[in-house]
């Protein structure tokens, strides 16, 4: 048994997308792009999350466009019903050789009701089992009706000479996530694959077996996973290097605003309690109007919390934290976070085509992979060659100055 290496699919993209002028949204010749890359550079599939395109829209546009990925497709319950979701994930895995795999999100109050979901935060965790258990029940092909709390469906008659899909797979793995109390519970008696915000891998370990006695206690097992942003190189020293370009175009308003979702509501005023020396020294250099030092933010070995399009975890390990460093330190790490239980990751580096590719080449060729077909082999020539030249519909005209991100 080895890991499941996925990369991300994104709209937003760049070589700093968290500013302005490094980043561009993909058009549908990019995301066409973006999943042929990822079908043919041996990675397990990519997380397709919620932004501003509606994600099993894409993945249905997408999908026949690839052979082998699974698509990883981010998805708040309760926005259509779980009986149409079966049937649309039952004709998406007819057509695509049962590729389709659901990330659960639950996400937060404020975005869930613009869409009309008032349901509270810890509440909504019960009403996703029940849409979760429906749906699997559903795919499964039990149209007897569901009777619960928050979903109730009535039997579905089947008209004559019009029998239901089979399903693609049996049963269907659910992915998802859940940190408070409420959200381990939902977890261990729902979710196939626990997800988590990186950590180091100690910690990370520690978590994964705490939900997974949980699981146990509720008759189940579970396999889990984690998310990182990505930086490998040829040597540590490029890596490095490529991490403070990152930082230096980073401006210390973007730092200071995404480092406010971990700080909350008091912003750098708050008063925080850390024995970590690192973490005062990152806090200090923000109130005072400049950048922490690179190495600041290495709160591991090869695990660095600098700036990404999903925050700035000055304070600990979260949504933005990347793995930094040459491909057999970096091997080496996932080596390390697999013998702590993390068999799945989610990665990604910016710009996306380019760092896939870069990836693939120097990195998976390390790795014991738990996929279905072989990491195609790339020789230093067509490596440097892919780095170089990227097409250029992949770079809006007006980023062409950006070119030179890539390759550091």
């Amino acid at each position: 048994m080895g890991v499941k290496i996925l990369w991300y699919v994104s709209g937003p993209d760049g070589s700093v997308p968290w500013e302005p002028h490094g980043s561009w949204t993909n058009d549908f010749a990019q995301f066409k792009a973006q999943v042929k890359n990822i079908d043919q550079l041996g990675f397990y599939g990519a997380l397709l999350a919620t932004d501003q395109h509606e994600s099993i829209t894409l993945t249905a546009t997408l999908a026949p466009l690839t052979e082998r990925m699974k698509f990883l497709t981010a998805l708040h319950p309760g926005l259509i019903s779980p009986t149409k979701l079966a049937q649309m994930a039952l004709t998406i895995d007819k057509f695509n050789q049962g590729r389709l795999l659901f990330n659960a999100v639950n996400g937060n109050d404020v975005g869930l009701s613009s869409f009309g979901m008032h349901i509270p935060h810890d509440e909504r965790y019960s009403f996703s089992y029940e849409y979760w258990d429906a749906f699997k029940k559903l795919y499964e092909g039990d149209h007897s009706g569901y009777e619960g709390e928050y979903i109730n469906l009535a039997p579905r008659p089947q008209m004559p000479g019009r029998g239901p899909i089979p399903p693609a797979k049996n049963p269907f793995p659910l992915w998802g996530a859940g940190t408070s109390e409420p959200g381990v519970e939902y977890s261990s008696k729902i979710l196939d694959w626990y997800l988590s915000f990186a950590d180091t891998p100690p910690r990370l370990g520690d978590k994964f077996r705490r939900v997974g006695a949980r699981a146990k206690d509720n008759g189940r097992q579970l396999r889990f996973g984690t998310r990182l942003q990505i930086i490998v190189r040829e040597t540590e020293e490029e890596a490095w290097a490529h991490a403070q370009w990152i930082l230096d175009q980073t401006s210390i308003e973007t730092a200071r605003r995404l480092a406010g979702r971990q700080l909350g509501p008091d912003g750098l005023n708050a008063v925080i309690e850390s024995d970590d020396p690192k973490v005062h020294r990152r806090l200090e250099a923000l109130r005072a109007g400049r950048l922490p030092e690179v190495r600041d933010l290495e709160v591991y070995p090869n695990v660095w919390v600098g700036p990404s399009p999903f925050g700035f975890d000055i304070l600990y390990p979260w949504a933005g934290t990347w793995i930094v460093g040459s491909a057999e330190n970096v091997a080496e790490r996932i080596h390390e976070f697999y013998a702590q239980g993390t068999e799945a990751f989610i990665i990604s580096g910016w710009p996306l085509i380019p760092e896939a590719q870069r990836v693939a080449d120097i990195l998976l060729p390390l790795l014991d992979l738990d996929h279905e077909f072989e990491v195609p082999t790339f020789v230093a020539e067509q490596h440097q060659a892919q780095l170089q030249h990227v097409p250029d519909y992949i770079w809006p005209a007006e980023l062409d100055h950006l070119k030179y991100g890539v390759k550091q």
